[in-house]
């Protein structure tokens, strides 16, 4: 139960994050398409490196294993389309499923036509699965990870990673001061 307590807490710490930040509002997020706002941008490598620097630094510090962590085994095919659908997704409502739940939240129409669309997704594809599981299992290639597609060692590959994302971030905040 505390496991459950801790997890709608920080659920719902993220929600009012996201909402601070206006990813709740589908003409924010649009604006991430359209190389205007780059907020999204900006909150999602941020997200990134604090997990991936905090995985890394807690594992070399011994506070976890971080070889603990499950990483989803990869299906290519079936990822591809489904990142498609979910694109296209996301691309009509503005919104992506995090995004939706902030704006039902926050009263927004879109977030609730959002979630009724997730919702039918889901119960469509659960319906179907007896049908698509061949094509759901197809093209497996096990858990995929930059350390084992590049053959780099783990740090070398948080240290590109990291520098990658700092200068996107450097990128975006010299390209607002202009503006």
């Amino acid at each position: 139960m505390n496991d459950l307590l801790i997890a709608g807490g920080i659920g719902v710490a993220f929600g009012w994050a996201l909402e601070c930040a206006g990813l709740g509002d589908p003409p924010k997020l649009a604006g991430q398409f359209y190389l205007r706002d780059f907020t999204v941008l900006k909150v999602m490598l941020s997200a990134m490196l604090t997990a991936m620097l905090g995985v890394f630094w807690g594992g070399r510090l011994g506070m976890f294993d971080p070889a603990a962590f499950y990483v989803p085994e990869t299906y290519l095919l079936p990822q591809l389309v489904g990142g498609l659908v979910f694109g296209l997704g996301f691309v009509l409502s503005g919104l992506c499923p995090g995004t939706s739940c902030v704006a039902l939240a926050s009263g927004r129409i879109e977030g609730a036509a959002t979630m009724l669309g997730l919702f039918a997704g889901v119960l469509l594809v659960g319906l179907a699965f007896p049908a698509i599981e061949a094509f759901y299992r197809s093209t497996p290639h096990g858990p995929l990870t930059l350390q084992r597609l590049t053959g780099l060692p783990y740090g070398v590959v948080i240290a590109l990673v990291t520098v990658v994302a700092v200068s996107m971030l450097a990128w975006i905040a010299k390209r607002e001061a202009a503006r």
